[in-house]
């Protein structure tokens, strides 16, 4: 999708359209989650400091992120990207993999179904994506991004070592500052000029990412389509724009990422058994604490309970914190199976009573804002206190 955040403001408010527009936080360490292409004009981009952003482009207009409208909109293109395949890898909440091997006979040859499946999303979302087309996984990644916005790149069988050639590189999967640095050191600037080099000299130099940027410059990636990648954590995080200090304002953040995290999970009606806190302060030393639960859960309460015991092991004293983040993982899809006593009450346990409480809590929350029934100690907003720093709430997938 292009543009993805940026695009969803733009289509819900046309009086934005031709405007540059940054979504992200604007306080003053706001990040930019997605910019408009008239932003990036000025040389804004995704994950760029808002303030760098602004000095860049001063009279772009500054919006915060509107999760709920982005999950819709990303659920209507995949409608759509099944209908074209039924093997569908998701990438991103806008992004995916569709192998069409095999669809020739009902959507035609592949620039014609790209065409078409372009064609299909802007009617069903309204907003544009670039596509690109390569049977070889990773080309066809790089070549969606060729021609944006609203492009259509085919890179034909036998033409890949062509394609690749004179791209920078790097826009070779894996490599990423350090590497691209110390390549640039040794003279290569293209995927081309990495070509040249043998494989044992890039295993010598990088190890067996050398081997895997060596197989890739030559157009080799044996990965395949892969359709439902398991969920492995749903997370909320701040980055508050107002250090925090002290175990009872760490708590309360934690308290409102435990209801947004609970909420999700109701949601998706998915429980998680792992319970990770993350917590940074202003030295920008990041820690990560976690435990495993008897059941799994998704009551905001005994997630709370978790972080809080986890924040019992951070040393607090003499620092201030600009991010905290909780996350729950090993997921099962349902209510958590349980066993019972054979002699037990007929009442339901504790644990099954919570649950149902909180799927109300939720589903009231979801229907009439976060205002409408929250804990006391987490403030009215649904991100209390980030006060325009960076907030994400996130399904991970990797």
């Amino acid at each position: 999708m292009d543009a993805f955040f940026a695009s969803v403001e733009v289509r819900d408010d046309p009086t934005l359209r031709g405007k540059p527009v940054l979504v992200g936080g604007a306080g003053k360490r706001g990040v930019v989650a997605a910019a408009s292409y008239e932003a990036r004009r000025y040389g804004c981009h995704s994950a760029q400091p808002m303030a760098v952003a602004l000095r860049r482009c001063p009279h772009a207009v500054v919006l915060p992120p509107r999760s709920d409208a982005y999950a819709e909109a990303s659920a209507q293109a995949f409608e759509v990207f099944g209908r074209f395949s039924p093997m569908v890898e998701a990438l991103s909440i806008d992004e995916a993999f569709l192998d069409m091997t095999g669809t020739e006979r009902l959507h035609g040859p592949r620039r014609v179904a790209a065409q078409a499946l372009r064609a299909a999303v802007l009617e069903r979302t309204r907003l544009t994506c670039s596509v690109g087309i390569a049977s070889v996984k990773f080309i066809a990644k790089i070549a969606s991004a060729i021609n944006k916005p609203d492009g259509l790149t085919e890179v034909p069988p036998g033409t890949e070592l062509e394609f690749l050639a004179p791209l920078s590189i790097e826009k070779l999967w894996g490599v990423g500052a350090k590497t691209e640095a110390r390549l640039r050191e040794l003279g290569v600037k293209t995927i081309g000029d990495l070509r040249r080099l043998p494989a044992d000299a890039l295993e010598r130099w990088f190890g067996e990412s050398g081997l895997h940027m060596h197989a890739l410059a030559h157009a080799r990636d044996d990965r395949v389509v892969t359709p439902g990648r398991e969920r492995k954590q749903v997370s909320a995080e701040d980055t508050y724009a107002d250090d925090v200090v002290g175990a009872v304002a760490i708590k309360r953040k934690l308290l409102s990422q435990a209801t947004r995290v609970a909420d999700r999970l109701a949601a998706k009606e998915i429980s998680g058994r792992k319970v990770q806190l993350k917590i940074r302060d202003t030295d920008f030393r990041t820690e990560t604490r976690q435990c495993t639960l008897a059941e799994p859960t998704r009551e905001a309460k005994v997630i709370y309970d978790a972080v809080c015991r986890l924040l019992g092991e951070v040393e607090l004293k003499g620092r201030r914190f600009r991010l905290t983040g909780v996350g729950v993982g090993q997921l099962v899809d349902g209510e958590a199976p349980q066993q019972l006593e054979l002699l037990a009450a007929v009442e339901p346990p504790a644990r099954v009573k919570g649950e149902a409480l909180q799927g109300v809590l939720s589903e009231v929350r979801r229907k009439f804002g976060h205002q409408a029934l929250f804990p006391a100690d987490a403030g009215s907003s649904e991100r209390a206190g980030s006060a325009g720093g960076f907030t994400k709430t996130v399904d991970d997938e990797d």
